[in-house]
């Protein structure tokens, strides 16, 4: 075990094996990496843990530089748990060359299978039994770490005294076609925002697209910039300063009637998933569970909004969105196309959810729902609240998806655990 101090917090770092493939523990074995903060000052007290469930899929843990935001505010009364979900970070992370060295698509798509949530639980199960002592801990899921927190409560509450959610209670009936059918008309209402607040660059993204659409322009990594890959920009408008951000790309764009160095640099680094390859891999797996193909459902849902293509104007951003050309048209994901190819088509999944424990459960949970939040549907959200035991929601159109870089989110959730009573709370 390595420990040490950085700013504010004490360091130690945890690797422990696990199997690939949790169904046939004697097979291959993977590494699981975990980072555990505390206050230096209680470095040597026995606190509770909180283990934190990152988004994605295929989220690594934060890699914090200062005790701020909502990590200050738990490490005064936790040890905090920076998990490395298996495939990123410090956990065996899933390389294009790995992927290129099945010798079919179906092997592939099998080794992929592994990292789905369930086994992710598994890893945090086995985790807090042979590192952490045992004793029962609480979890804070942001996004797709809700969706963590629901199969955790469906398959191991007993390893839980409490669980915070921010921005990702899932559909317990999961559908990728219905969770792209609600989507869609949020992405657009997100463009019509941006549009609003810089109607100078209705101009400015059409002349890119137009210029796009006409030549063949090359990113410094040689990949073709198309239309279609600019448009998946529009990933980040579901957070507080996505619309800024965009602002900023596109007031840079051109240089002396040519797409500028600056911009197109900025436009392969937001765009080639090179820091995470597992997050477009896995993107619409996460919403297969029991019978039926998830199918391209954001490709097949788009064909239904012409307001989308490529050569409407104003040109309108897609949002969380893979769509199967990515993994022909970006270097980085071109080794998992065959692959991902083979999982969209798959008719049958582990299911996720134990929606009878659910809605047994007697474990505090506390969700945060953002109303306009554009990744993970409110409506769909509201309606886990409802199903799942023991739940309070707070309700609050005050944040986007990042809201839990507030001060506020975690230290009102933890409220809500400690209060008495339940239902929803809209504030």
């Amino acid at each position: 075990m390595t420990s040490y101090t950085i700013p504010g917090m004490h360091v130690r770092e945890h690797t422990v094996e696990v199997p690939l493939d949790w169904s046939a523990a004697d097979g291959a074995r993977i590494s699981v990496f975990a980072r555990e903060l505390v206050d230096p000052v209680r470095k040597d007290d026995d606190l509770p843990c909180l283990l934190f469930l990152q988004g994605g899929p295929g989220g690594k843990g934060p890699r914090p530089v200062e005790p701020s935001g909502w990590i200050g505010q738990a490490l005064k009364t936790y040890r905090v748990i920076l998990l490395d979900q298996r495939g990123t970070g410090r956990s065996t992370p899933i390389s294009g060359r790995r992927m290129a060295s099945f010798a079919t698509a179906e092997e592939g798509a099998d080794y992929l299978a592994c990292f789905r949530a369930d086994s992710i639980v598994r890893d945090a199960e086995h985790l807090r039994t042979t590192v952490f002592g045992g004793g029962k801990w609480s979890t804070l899921g942001q996004s797709y770490g809700g969706f963590l927190t629901l199969t955790y409560l469906s398959q191991a509450p007993e390893g839980l005294t409490a669980c915070y959610v921010t921005g990702g209670l899932a559909s317990i009936d999961p559908s990728a076609a219905e969770v792209y059918r609600r989507t869609y008309p949020r992405v657009a209402a997100k463009n019509r925002e941006f549009y609003r607040r810089y109607p100078q660059h209705v101009e400015t993204v059409g002349a890119i697209a137009d210029r796009l659409a006409a030549s063949d322009v090359r990113l410094p990594d040689g990949d073709r910039l198309t239309v279609r890959r600019f448009q998946s920009l529009g990933i980040d408008f579901g957070m507080k300063p996505g619309y800024e951000r965009m602002h900023w790309l596109v007031d840079e764009a051109f240089d002396s009637g040519e797409l500028s160095e600056t911009f197109l640099s900025q436009v392969m680094a937001r765009s080639s998933y090179a820091d995470g390859p597992l997050f477009a891999a896995l993107q619409e797996s996460i919403f297969g569970s029991g019978p039926g193909a998830t199918g391209w459902a954001a490709e097949a849902e788009r064909a239904l909004h012409p307001e989308f293509a490529e050569e409407a104007r104003p040109l309108l951003f897609t949002g969380e969105m893979m769509y199967p050309w990515m993994f022909a048209e970006i270097r980085v994901l071109r080794p998992f196309q065959a692959a991902v190819e083979v999982l969209a088509a798959r008719p049958q999944w582990s299911p996720l959810y134990d929606v009878d424990r659910l809605a047994a459960n007697d474990v505090p949970v506390a969700a945060a729902v953002y109303f306009d939040d554009m990744y993970v549907d409110s409506g769909l959200q509201l309606d886990t609240a409802a199903r799942v035991g023991n739940l309070q929601a707070w309700v609050t159109n005050e944040y986007e998806h990042d809201g839990l870089s507030s001060d506020r989110v975690f230290r009102r959730l933890t409220e809500l655990v400690r209060s008495v009573g339940g239902g929803v709370r809209a504030g």
